[in-house]
């Protein structure tokens, strides 16, 4: 395939030169945006006159043609290709003639390319926002059901202060929450089109730029066109989302792994959602968030890869930016992948009520309440902590949980207790009195799960 820019060129270029120098191989999934975005851009040349109506119409019929085909798989691109826009623009060229060499009047490939990815990004982004309002909405659906399953809440992975596994995940929902403001958040900046800024300096054809940004949906046109030609700002920001992404999945797949471990034995993992041992014939692993969890240093890694390329480029393109395609698009792919098998995965986890349940009693984790109970009672804070502390000592000497101890044990302690302590350290009593707004109380998750939905909704 002969290279459109050849004309300065006396000889050909190195085979080993041009598989290096080529990006079809991952560009080419941006066929659809490439060629919508060269569809926008014949009707705009042929509206201002800068192009005959008619190659402007032979243009674009031409373009559908080759996007029909490419999308039934009739037609395969040539692997020998430079790259996605060269090669629709000589296939058109060879299907229209004459016409098809009109195509790139006001425009280079890097006004052009900038163009794809940002079309290419806001579909995908879009798409991977879809699959996070899905997730969070099995995360409602599953704290729905277990309001009042107390389990113990952990601080330095140590049991802390009673809580309820529908107020503990619905934690993650707030984070994933967050992760799909900032892909708007990336959405919105990346709003801006480029198409115009030609290599680096613009264009002298009298193009309507404005025109080409409404027909392509974009909010704005770009303001300098060294900038919208040399930043990958918006790459790297969509990087940074995806990374913040697999963050919040892997802490919640390490939470998963803990909690179907036999030492937890909170949760039971599907045998859909697990493996087995090629040896150990009791296993049953969590290879799925496992993976999700080691899938997320590859999507750290793209972001990084990114920000290295980015860190030291003089204005305004340089090939170096053909580097941020190919950790991009593996960023979407492993978040989406991963979100795809995580979401039914935690749909279909069994919850142990009881296990939970029994961690929560033997883990002192009302010993704070049970110093409230004093303090309540005009004891300073304080004094009843240390109170609280040495029931806890005294619980581990003899092997009881603070509610087997009888009133004559707490009263050995502090005479300020009496028989209310028993209903003030029960642990659906503590859970449900910490209901201000936040708290773990059921009546106050149920509310915010209703919020939430409604959110999604």
């Amino acid at each position: 395939m002969n290279n459109l820019w050849s004309g300065r060129f006396s000889k050909e270029l190195d085979s080993d030169v041009n598989d290096f120098n080529s990006s079809l191989r991952f560009d080419s999934r941006m066929y659809a945006q490439d060629i919508t975005g060269s569809i926008a851009h014949a009707r705009m040349l042929a509206a201002t006159g800068i192009i005959s109506p008619e190659d402007g119409e032979a243009i674009v019929a031409g373009l559908e043609g080759i996007l029909a085909d490419l999308q039934s798989g009739a037609l395969v691109l040539d692997p020998a290709g430079e790259d996605i826009h060269m090669c629709v623009e000589q296939l058109l060229t060879q299907r229209i003639g004459d016409a098809g060499k009109r195509l790139h009047t006001a425009r280079s490939r890097n006004d052009q390319v900038a163009l794809d990815l940002r079309m290419y990004l806001r579909e995908a982004l879009g798409a991977v926002d879809a699959q996070l309002k899905e997730l969070i909405a099995a995360i409602c659906e599953k704290a729905s059901a277990n309001l009042e399953t107390v389990m113990p809440g952990y601080t330095h992975l140590q049991r802390a202060q009673p809580t309820t596994y529908a107020h503990a995940i619905m934690a993650y929902a707030e984070m994933f929450l967050r992760d799909r403001s900032r892909l708007s958040d990336c959405l919105a900046r990346m709003d801006v089109m480029p198409l115009g800024s030609g290599a680096m300096g613009g264009t002298t054809y009298p193009i309507d730029r404005s025109m080409t940004a409404r027909a392509l949906g974009f909010a704005a046109i770009s303001q300098n066109s060294i900038d919208g030609v040399s930043d990958r700002d918006f790459v790297i920001e969509a990087c940074s989302g995806l990374s913040i992404i697999m963050m919040h999945l892997s802490r919640f797949s390490e939470e998963i792994i803990l909690w179907c471990s036999s030492e937890f034995g909170f949760l039971e993992l599907d045998d859909a959602y697990s493996t087995g041992s090629s040896i150990m014939p009791q296993k049953k692993n969590p290879d799925i968030a496992e993976l999700v969890r080691g899938k997320t240093g590859r999507v750290y890694g793209s972001l990084m890869g990114i920000l290295t390329v980015m860190k030291g480029l003089p204005l305004a393109y340089n090939k170096d930016m053909q580097e941020d395609k190919e950790g991009l698009f593996d960023a979407l792919d492993t978040v989406s992948q991963c979100l795809h098998v995580f979401t039914p995965m935690l749909k279909s986890l069994g919850v142990r009520r009881d296990r939970m349940l029994r961690a929560a009693q033997q883990g002192f984790i009302n010993a704070t309440d049970c110093a409230d109970f004093l303090t309540k009672k005009g004891v300073p804070f304080r004094d009843a902590y240390t109170a609280s502390g040495k029931l806890v000592r005294y619980c581990i000497s003899c092997g009881k949980t603070l509610d087997e101890l009888s009133l004559e044990e707490y009263r050995a302690v502090h005479p300020g207790f009496d028989e209310g302590v028993y209903a003030a350290i029960d642990l659906l009593t503590c859970v449900s009195g910490r209901s201000l707004p936040g708290g773990p109380a059921p009546d106050t998750v149920a509310a915010r799960i209703r919020a939430v939905e409604d959110q999604l909704h």
